[in-house]
């Protein structure tokens, strides 16, 4: 019997050592995880249908299926997971449509970034498309470094890196990749 209890002891003594262990670990992790900073929405919203306004007249009508509001982080926030549908509107009432599969907008820097099949067009037959677009609402201007492409009524062209006002009236493209193809 005593070679039994010599033999148990050490068979004891690793048992308890290797639960010693695996306990410590998963505490380490969890201390790990502390170092991270893990947020949620402040907001939610199904199904929005927000109109801007400014002087009583309309400035913008932005349709969402779904919103996140990341109002109460250090660089607050506002997502649109599920896309976004963005209607401008000058003062003479002529409207610029943007829509985009996936959209952040930046409260501090009133920038929203727009990505995956972004559209934008206007009411003149002129329209953009690109996988990125930044919008700067402050000075209603819009940018992007990715390749694009641009139709009008005069044609097609293609290019990479463009910037322009929200009525395509001040273009400047940086790389045009081809000739302007007529669309007659």
């Amino acid at each position: 019997m005593k070679s039994l209890t010599r033999n148990s002891i050490p068979f004891g003594l690793a048992i308890l050592f290797c639960l010693a262990i695996t306990g410590c670990e998963s505490n380490f992790r969890d201390v790990q995880k502390m170092g991270f900073s893990e947020f949620s929405p402040s907001g939610d919203a199904d199904g929005i249908n927000l109109k801007y306004t400014d002087s009583g007249r309309i400035t913008a009508n932005l349709v969402s299926p779904k919103m996140l509001d990341y109002a109460t982080v250090q660089y607050p926030f506002t997502e649109f997971p599920q896309g976004m549908h963005l209607t401008l509107y000058d003062k003479n009432g002529k409207e610029t449509y943007i829509d985009a599969r996936y959209a952040v907008s930046h409260k501090a820097t009133n920038l929203i970034d727009l990505q995956d099949h972004v559209k934008i067009s206007n009411q003149n037959g002129e329209m953009l498309e690109t996988e990125q677009l930044y919008y700067d609402q402050k000075n209603e201007w819009f940018f992007t470094e990715k390749k694009f492409k641009f139709t009008s009524p005069k044609g097609v062209s293609y290019g990479e890196g463009i910037d322009f006002s929200k009525d395509f009236k001040k273009v400047n493209s940086q790389k045009i990749s081809g000739e302007v193809q007529s669309s007659e």
